[in-house]
C-alpha cells in the first residue's frame, strides 16, 4: 500500500477545483462563502423564454446536423433527443392597478389567469388589480415552446416558472396548490430580447470578407482568403449553363485535389445574365477551387464570414513575441470554434464533442469569459432522460462533463445553474454506477468508447487507470453539488464511493518500483505499461502526496521514454501538470516548440494534431485521409488558460471569484501584462522580474510573491511566510505596486 493511503492522506480529499477537502464541513464553507448565489435568481431583462435545455437541443441538432463530407449528409454518432412540444409558462404576480399585457408565442397558446382560459388566442390581455396566476401553455411540435411577455411589470424573464407536465393544481378550497411541490423549473433564456426576436429565427452574423488572391488555371479559379476562415462562399457574375463544383481546402494541396477534398459543393446552373450566387451552406476553408462545366462561367469569389459575437475580455501579452503570436493565433482558433456552442473544429467535425468543449470552457473563462455559451453547450451535451449511453458514447467525455459543471459554477458562481441540472446530473451518475464491475470500477462495456487520446497503440482494454480518476473526481464533484443543493445524505453517499475509487486508484494502479500509475489492469492483474494519462491529471487534480509529485515528474512527465503525446488534446494536460509543478521555463520551451512548430509550418489556426517528424502535406492526414486532419481544432488554443492560470497566476479559489489568488510565474519572461475576466469585471495585473501591478474588482485576493528580498508595496502589508514566499491580501477597487526581486 502506498503512503497516499494512510489515514491523514485519505482524510484530504482535495480538488483541483476547490481548496476544500470534500466533507460536510467543506461544503457548508461553501456556501457560507456563497450566499451571494442565491436559488431564485433575480429578474432579467424582458426576453424570450422556454424550458431549460430544450432550445439548446433543438439549437445543437440545427448545427450539428449541417455536416457534409463530399455533399453527402452526415449525422452524429449519438441518440438526438429534441424539445417537448407542449410547456406550460408560470407566473404569480401581485398588481396595485390592472395591467394590460401583451403576449406573443412561438407555437398555438391559450391563457390563462386564475385557472380560468381567456377566450381565442388573445395578443393581449388584462390582469386585474390583486394577487393573479397567470399560465400560458403552448404547443409547438417543430420549434421549441417558448413565449415573450410584455407588460408594464408582467415581463417574460428568468423569474417565471415552466414544467412539461400539466401542474395547474386547485384544490377545494379554490387556491392555487404550493409550485414548490411540482416538477416547475425557471425558465430558460438567452439574449432574444424583443419581440421580433423569435429563438427559431436565430441565425449568428456575417460579415463580408474579400479574398486575398485569385489564381486563374484554365477555366478553373483557386482563390485564397489568406488564413483559415469560416463562413459562406459568394460567387460572382456567375453566368452560363452546367454544373459548377467547388471544392474547400484548409490546405492548398486539399482544394486542388478534386477526388480526395473533404468539402465541396456541386450546383447546377442555368441563367442567361450574370449574376452573384451565396452558396447555402457555411464552410470553413483557407482556399477554395472553383471548378466550371458547361458553358458557365464565374468572374471571382469573396465570402460571408459567419461569427459568435463575443468580445475578447481578458489578454495576454509579454516580452517573448513568438509567444505572443501564438496567444493571438489561439485566440483566433478559440473564436473560430465557437459558434452557437462550443465545437471541436470548424471543417470536421463542427459537433459538440464533450472533451472539447471542456477545454474550450476553461480557455473561454480567460478570454471571453461567455457564460451563455457554456451552459447552452452542457444543455446540448446533457440532452434528456433516460441515459442510455455515455455523453458522445464516450466514458471520459460524460465524466468531463462532470467536471465542466463544477468549473463552470467556481469562475461563474452560478449556483442556479446547479440547481436546474442536478436531477440530470443524478441520472447520469446512476447510469455510470449501474455500469461498475465486480470491484466496483469501469471498464469498457458494449456501446461504450474509451477515448483518452488519438494515440498509435494505445491499449483500451481492461479497468483503465485513466477512467477511474475521472470518475472520482465526478464523483468528488456530485458530492459538492449535492451538497450545494442540500441533498445531504446524497452528498455523503457521493464522498464515500469517491473516497473508495481513489484508495482503489492507488492500491490496484501505483506501481512503486516505476514510481508511476500503471495504465490499466485486465483480469484483476495491473500492468507494466505506463502512460502519461492519469499521472498529469492526478497531479493537478492534487491525488498525489509531494513526494510522489516529485516522482512522477521524473518517471513519466520528463521521460523520454514514456510515449510522447502528440496531440493539442493531451498536451494541454501535460502542459498544465508541468505548471502545477512549477515548471513554466519547461513550459515556455514546449509550446515554442510545439504551438511555435505549427506557426513556422504556416498555420493560420491551431491544428488538431500535430507530429514535428511529419513533411509537408503528410501534415494533412488522418483517420486513414489525405486531408482528414483538422486544421484549425478547439483543443489547439490551450495557451489562453495556461499563460491566464500558470503565468499571470490568477484564479478563482470561492465561486465567482469571492476568493483568489495570484501567483505569478514569469518562466522565463521579462514581463508580462494580462487581463482575467471575472463576473465584476477584469483583474488587470503586470509583473516584470522587480515589479508587480495588480487592481481587481471583485472579491478578497492573495497574491503570491516569490523573491530574493523582503517586498515592498505602500498599499498594503506583505507577509513573510518563509522560503522567499511572500503574500499580500489584494482588496477589490485599489490598485497596488510590488517592488521585489525574482528568483
Amino acid at each position: 500500500m502506498s503512503s497516499h493511503t494512510t489515514k491523514s492522506a485519505m482524510a484530504r480529499v482535495r480538488m483541483r477545483l476547490s481548496p476544500w477537502p470534500v466533507s460536510p464541513r467543506a461544503i457548508k464553507t461553501f456556501i457560507l462563502l456563497c450566499v451571494f448565489a442565491s436559488l431564485r435568481l433575480t429578474s432579467a431583462a424582458q426576453t424570450w423564454i422556454w424550458y431549460p435545455g430544450d432550445y439548446e437541443i433543438w439549437l445543437a441538432n440545427q448545427m450539428q446536423n449541417r455536416r457534409t463530407e463530399r455533399g453527402t449528409f452526415f449525422p452524429v454518432f449519438w441518440k438526438v433527443d429534441s424539445h417537448y412540444p407542449l410547456m406550460d409558462f408560470h407566473k404569480i404576480v401581485e398588481l396595485n392597478q390592472p395591467e394590460t399585457v401583451r403576449i406573443y408565442a412561438e407555437g398555438k397558446y391559450n391563457i390563462k389567469l386564475d385557472g380560468k382560459p381567456f377566450e381565442g388566442t388573445p395578443a393581449m390581455i388584462t390582469v386585474p388589480a390583486g394577487k393573479h396566476k397567470l399560465n400560458v401553455k403552448v404547443f409547438n411540435q417543430a420549434t421549441p415552446p417558448a413565449i415573450y411577455v410584455e407588460g408594464k411589470t408582467i415581463k417574460s424573464d428568468s423569474t417565471w416558472l415552466v414544467t412539461f407536465e400539466d401542474k395547474e393544481w386547485i384544490d377545494e378550497s379554490g387556491k392555487t396548490s404550493d409550485v414548490s411541490t411540482t416538477k416547475w423549473l425557471q425558465a430558460g433564456q438567452w439574449n432574444f430580447n424583443t419581440p421580433a426576436q423569435r429563438p427559431s429565427l436565430f441565425k449568428l452574423p456575417t460579415q463580408p470578407v474579400q479574398a486575398v488572391t485569385s489564381q486563374k488555371n484554365g477555366n478553373n479559379l483557386l482563390v485564397d482568403f489568406g488564413k483559415e476562415t469560416f463562413g459562406f462562399v459568394k460567387l460572382k457574375g456567375v453566368q452560363g449553363k452546367g454544373r459548377l463544383t467547388v471544392y474547400f481546402g484548409e490546405s492548398k494541396e486539399e482544394a486542388l485535389d478534386p477526388e480526395h477534398a473533404e468539402t465541396l459543393d456541386r450546383i447546377d446552373i442555368d441563367q442567361k445574365t450574370s449574376k452573384d450566387t451565396v452558396l447555402q451552406l457555411s464552410k470553413a476553408f483557407r482556399y477554395i477551387n472553383i471548378v466550371p462545366g458547361g458553358s458557365v462561367k464565374v468572374k471571382g469569389a469573396s465570402m460571408l464570414y459567419e461569427y459568435s459575437d463575443l468580445p475578447d475580455k481578458g489578454g495576454f501579452k509579454c516580452s517573448d513575441e513568438e509567444i505572443n503570436k501564438i496567444y493571438e493565433v489561439a485566440k483566433y482558433t478559440l473564436h473560430l470554434s465557437t459558434r452557437e456552442f462550443f465545437i471541436d473544429g470548424i471543417k470536421r467535425d463542427r459537433w459538440i464533442w464533450s472533451g472539447d468543449a471542456y477545454q474550450s470552457y476553461l480557455m473561454n473563462y480567460y478570454l471571453m469569459n461567455d457564460n451563455a455559451t457554456v451552459t447552452r453547450t452542457m444543455y446540448a451535451l446533457r440532452g434528456k432522460d433516460p441515459v442510455t449511453s455515455h455523453i458522445n458514447t464516450i466514458m471520459d467525455y460524460t465524466f468531463y462533463w462532470f467536471l465542466g459543471i463544477y468549473d463552470y459554477y467556481l469562475y461563474s458562481g452560478d449556483k442556479s445553474f446547479i440547481v436546474q441540472n442536478y436531477d440530470r446530473m443524478k441520472s447520469l451518475m446512476d447510469y455510470v454506477l449501474g455500469r461498475r464491475n465486480k470491484d466496483g470500477l469501469l471498464e469498457g462495456l458494449p456501446g461504450d468508447w474509451i477515448f483518452i487520446d488519438w494515440a498509435t497503440g494505445l491499449s483500451k482494454k481492461g479497468e483503465v487507470s485513466f477512467e477511474q480518476l475521472l470518475f472520482a473526481r465526478s464523483l468528488e464533484t456530485m458530492a459538492l453539488c449535492s451538497g450545494l443543493v442540500n441533498e445531504k445524505d446524497a452528498a455523503a453517499k457521493y464522498q464515500s464511493l469517491a473516497a473508495d475509487i481513489k484508495k482503489k486508484l492507488f492500491d490496484y494502479y501505483w506501481n512503486e518500483q516505476k514510481q508511476a500509475l500503471v495504465h490499466s489492469r485486465i483480469n484483476g492483474k495491473p500492468t507494466d505499461n505506463v502512460t502519461r494519462y492519469a499521472n498529469m491529471f492526478a497531479v493537478f487534480f492534487d491525488y498525489f502526496n509531494g513526494q510522489q509529485k516529485a516522482a512522477v515528474k521524473n518517471s513519466v512527465l520528463l521521460n523520454k521514454n514514456v510515449p510522447k503525446i502528440t496531440t493539442p488534446y493531451m498536451r494541454f494536460y501535460e502542459l498544465e501538470a508541468l505548471c502545477a509543478l512549477g515548471d513554466q521555463g519547461i513550459v515556455l520551451k514546449e509550446m515554442k516548440d510545439y504551438w511555435g512548430g505549427m506557426l513556422r509550418l504556416g498555420a493560420t489556426s491551431f491544428w488538431e494534431e500535430y507530429d514535428p517528424s511529419k513533411k509537408g502535406a503528410e501534415h494533412y492526414a488522418m483517420y486513414g485521409r489525405k486531408y482528414g486532419k483538422s486544421l484549425c481544432h478547439a483543443w489547439g488554443a490551450s495557451p489562453i488558460y495556461l499563460l491566464g492560470k500558470y503565468y499571470l497566476g490568477i484564479k478563482p479559489t470561492a465561486p465567482g471569484y469571492v476568493q483568489y489568488t495570484v501567483a505569478p510565474v514569469l518562466g522565463g519572461l521579462q514581463w508580462m501584462e494580462g487581463a482575467v475576466p471575472t463576473p465584476a469585471g477584469n483583474i488587470n495585473m503586470y509583473c516584470s522580474t522587480s515589479e508587480i501591478r495588480i487592481s481587481a474588482p471583485v472579491g478578497t485576493g492573495k497574491l503570491v510573491i516569490t523573491s530574493k528580498t523582503q517586498p515592498e508595496c505602500k498599499e498594503g502589508t506583505i507577509v513573510s511566510k518563509g522560503n522567499n514566499v511572500y503574500e499580500l491580501t489584494i482588496e477589490k477597487n485599489k490598485e497596488y505596486k510590488v517592488l521585489y526581486k525574482a528568483i
